[in-house]
């Protein structure tokens, strides 16, 4: 079922829907992370904001050491 962009309450905001572009679009920009690092992500962790936000926090800090 599509996204209702008219009743987006807590639970939208708290998770992301790869499948909605405008979504994927703006978490990645939200992340500083590519449409499709965001992807890999969610596949790793999981949709939910907050623990993809963590990971790819870590992920980068990893990156630099």
């Amino acid at each position: 079922m599509p996204d209702n962009k008219q009743s987006a309450g807590g639970q939208d905001r708290k998770r992301i829907n790869v499948h909605q572009d405008y979504e994927l679009r703006d978490w990645a920009a939200r992340f500083g992370v590519t449409k499709d690092e965001l992807k890999r992500a969610v596949d790793e962790v999981g949709d939910e904001a907050e623990v993809v936000e963590r990971h790819l926090r870590e992920a980068r800090s990893a990156e630099r050491h």
